[in-house]
């Protein structure tokens, strides 16, 4: 017992890496992926096209390979090619991947989002004299980011166990403790049922809380068609 014990104590130090990592690609991925969704979404083709064709590399590919072209392949690249260079920590380049990777999935979500939004409510926005880029930031994105929440929290909770690659580029996350603890000790099994226990420990709260806003998102959203039937009614009535 006091094998388990140890194999959760010793991966749970590998939390502050995973989770630290986890929240600067969900930003980065939020980020980079509206920026990506509002290309899909331009009517300039060439455009559209260059971020299809970003998506579709990213999910494409698995992560692994990603983290290790960032890790080893970049430096070495650069280092033959322009000038010596080395990463100052690996921790960077598994940030930027889990953002870009994130960033991949999250412009799906987000442009899903903002199409979900009401065509009524741009036109409303231009009528008032906005413009498209003013009623974009305004009106629709904060829409359309209430949409999402529950899918973003779901992202996050994803990149949380996508994370566990990183391990294979010496990032000291959560796995990597693991197979630290199995080296010194021998003892695979404990060591990796600790690792399970310390993913479960980070994501099993997170995805109640994000049951508990999707149920809270769709009582809202039925209140609202509720008060909206009431006022037609109201209206045909008077």
């Amino acid at each position: 017992m006091d094998a388990y014990i140890k194999g959760f104590l010793v991966a749970c130090q590998g939390i502050p890496a995973t989770v630290f990592v986890s929240i600067l690609s969900v930003i980065m991925g939020s980020v980079v992926g509206l920026l990506i969704a509002l290309m899909r979404t331009s009517r300039n083709k060439f455009v559209s096209w260059i971020s299809k064709l970003y998506v579709d590399i990213v999910r494409g590919t698995p992560m692994i390979v990603q983290a290790l072209i960032f890790a080893y392949g970049v430096p070495q690249f650069m280092q033959s090619h322009v000038f010596y260079f080395k990463w100052a920590n690996l921790i960077i380049p598994a940030i930027i991947v889990c953002g870009l990777n994130s960033a991949a999935y999250m412009s799906e979500v987000i442009r899903s989002g903002i199409q979900a939004v009401d065509k009524g409510q741009m036109e409303a926005a231009r009528s008032l004299g906005m413009s498209k880029a003013m009623a974009m930031r305004l009106v629709i994105i904060p829409q359309a980011v209430k949409i999402i929440l529950p899918a973003v929290g779901n992202e996050f909770v994803t990149l949380i166990k996508e994370t566990s690659v990183l391990s294979y580029v010496g990032v000291v996350e959560i796995l990597r403790k693991g197979t630290l603890l199995n080296a010194a000790t021998y003892q695979a099994f404990p060591a990796y049922i600790g690792v399970a226990l310390a993913y479960l420990v980070l994501t099993l709260p997170l995805s109640k809380l994000i049951s508990a806003l999707e149920e809270r998102g769709k009582g809202s959203k039925k209140e609202l068609e509720e008060e909206n039937n009431k006022s037609v009614l109201e209206g045909g009535a008077a």
